[in-house]
């Protein structure tokens, strides 16, 4: 099967659940595609589908609310609700398990003697570490908008900053890919101050936050003699046995902004409440903490030990290294998304009468830590090859102003007040612009913004990938596991809504809220079932 649409070394196709399940199916009009007990399914499969969250048609909700403590379940409300075991059902996996409990895959691996973690049964019994009986410091360390690429960042210059530091990281120079329309690598050669600024962009994450960072565990702001490991591992230290490659500057700056993306958006739309240490230790994040300082010790956590991690997020922790640096976050802070958010109009993003492909659900809007808040369409080219440049048009999907443009990333500032970090912003990426188009240009909905290709980020076929933020947050593009008085607007393109399946990244639906009807997201273009149109 020829699939398009990936941004990521592998995207998973729809699982055979997905495959027979409709949008609009109950959770019980679904339990025959249950296996008999004793089918094995493969525990780290993530494309299996867990048939007791199906989704539903409607259950997207329209506002937008802050949290409130008393929206969160207490402590003895979460220990008297979480079993001490787990049976093993159809379309369960060891990851799944994880995340309906709120422990790791290492935890579970620890309370489990399981001779092969790969396979689970059904029937098989899990069991699960011990509920919580402690909590988190309720220090709150940053305000939410100083952890987001939010109001007034863009007003911070890296570069001028740095030129009145004696730190060496302005004076580290790297080479970083990218990618080109037709999928081939090019690198490019970019200083300390400028892979700050192109990771504080691409993740929405505020660049003085990630400057505290490099300062707080590497020193790389105020000392000119940083040693090179300092500079190759500023932040983590290598891990050789996970096949993941870290090193450099932005390797290490990419991985600790996807997990403090991590962190907030995992709390505030996916209702995370348990904190794991590094040592396996479990505790509930503290009622009075907020997404920021949530997304801080989850970061921290898995950067020092214990005890070191206690200190690092208290007031004398990185908190005292910011405020060095920058001075008292609190009277900047400002709010990210209010009470009653609603989207403003928005179509397809491809002229009326074309029909492309609907290839992936909902997933991050740059990495996966970033809210689920993207969704992918392959356009209806015949190509030979996986990269190419479309024939067919992306166009902007409301009035707006072209705010950035980069190596195959458009933004599209709804308010045109020129500021990413305020109000509404579509973000294009994987395509290359229309000649004519420029910064700082205003467009209607419908003009020609561009063409989809494989330009920019890291895509292994032509596709578009599109994202909404709000004050710079990522915004969910389906929040169904939002927590109780949370919600977002939901994804609306031509009255197509976004409907997520289940946690599975890329999977999922757009439900037409008109008439009911529903495709899914699917790689490839061989069957009518991803064909979208309007």
């Amino acid at each position: 099967m020829a699939w398009v649409g990936a941004d990521t070394e592998f995207e998973p196709s729809a699982s055979p659940a997905q495959k027979s399940a409709s949008p609009s199916e109950t959770a019980e009009s679904s339990l025959a595609l249950a296996s008999e007990p004793g089918d094995e399914l493969p525990a780290n499969d993530q494309t299996a589908q867990a048939i007791e969250e199906a989704p539903q048609p409607n259950d997207a909700p329209t506002a937008s609310a802050t949290v409130s403590d008393n929206s969160r379940q207490t402590e003895t409300e979460i220990q008297e609700a979480q079993p001490a075991t787990h049976t093993v059902k159809p379309g369960d996996t060891l990851t799944r398990i994880a995340d309906r409990y709120e422990v790791s895959i290492n935890a579970l691996l620890g309370a489990n003697d399981l001779p092969n973690p790969d396979y689970l049964a059904v029937g098989q019994v899990i069991n699960l570490p011990q509920a919580p009986v402690e909590y988190t410091a309720s220090f709150r360390i940053l305000p939410d908008s100083r952890l987001v690429r939010s109001i007034g960042a863009y007003r911070f210059n890296v570069e001028d900053y740095l030129s009145s530091q004696s730190g060496i990281l302005p004076r580290m120079t790297l080479l970083i890919p990218t990618r080109l329309a037709d999928g081939r690598p090019r690198e490019d050669q970019l200083s300390g101050s400028q892979i700050v600024e192109r990771v504080s962009r691409e993740y929405s994450v505020d660049a003085r936050l990630l400057l505290a960072f490099l300062e707080h565990f590497a020193r790389l702001i105020t000392n000119s003699e940083a040693d090179e490991q300092a500079q190759l591992y500023p932040l983590l230290a290598p891990t050789p046995s996970s096949g993941i490659l870290r090193g450099g500057l932005y390797n290490q700056l990419s991985w600790l902004a996807d997990q403090l993306n991590k962190g907030y958006y995992d709390w505030k739309y996916r209702g995370q409440t348990i904190h794991e240490s590094a040592d396996g230790s479990r505790r509930f994040y503290h009622p009075d903490l907020n997404a920021a300082s949530i997304a801080l010790q989850f970061v921290i956590a898995q950067m020092r030990d214990v005890a070191q991690w206690e200190i690092d997020v208290s007031e004398t922790g990185i908190y005292s290294t910011y405020r060095r640096l920058f001075g008292d976050p609190s009277p900047d802070s400002s709010q990210t998304t209010p009470v009653n958010l609603a989207q403003p109009e928005l179509t397809l993003p491809f002229p009326r009468g074309d029909a492309w492909r609907f290839t992936g659900g909902f997933h991050g809007g740059w990495g996966n830590g970033s809210a689920w808040a993207a969704v992918d369409f392959a356009p209806p080219d015949e190509a030979a090859g996986w990269c190419y440049t479309s024939a067919f048009p992306v166009i902007a999907v409301a009035r707006g102003l072209v705010v950035r443009l980069g190596d195959g990333l458009i933004v599209l500032d709804l308010d045109q007040d020129g500021d990413e970090g305020s109000g509404w912003t579509i973000l294009y990426l994987h395509v290359s612009p229309h000649d004519s188009l420029r910064e700082g240009e205003a467009v209607d909905a419908g003009n020609i913004l561009g063409y989809a290709s494989c330009a920019g980020g890291f895509s292994t076929a032509t596709h578009l990938h599109i994202a909404r933020r709000y004050n710079g947050e990522w915004i969910p593009a389906h929040c169904n596991r939002c927590p109780p008085g949370v919600a977002v607007p939901p994804f609306v393109m031509s009255n197509w809504k976004v409907v997520g399946l289940g946690s599975q990244l890329y999977q999922g639906f757009l439900v037409n809220t008109l008439d009911n009807r529903s495709v899914i997201a699917e790689q490839g273009r061989f069957t009518d079932v991803n064909a979208i149109s309007w």
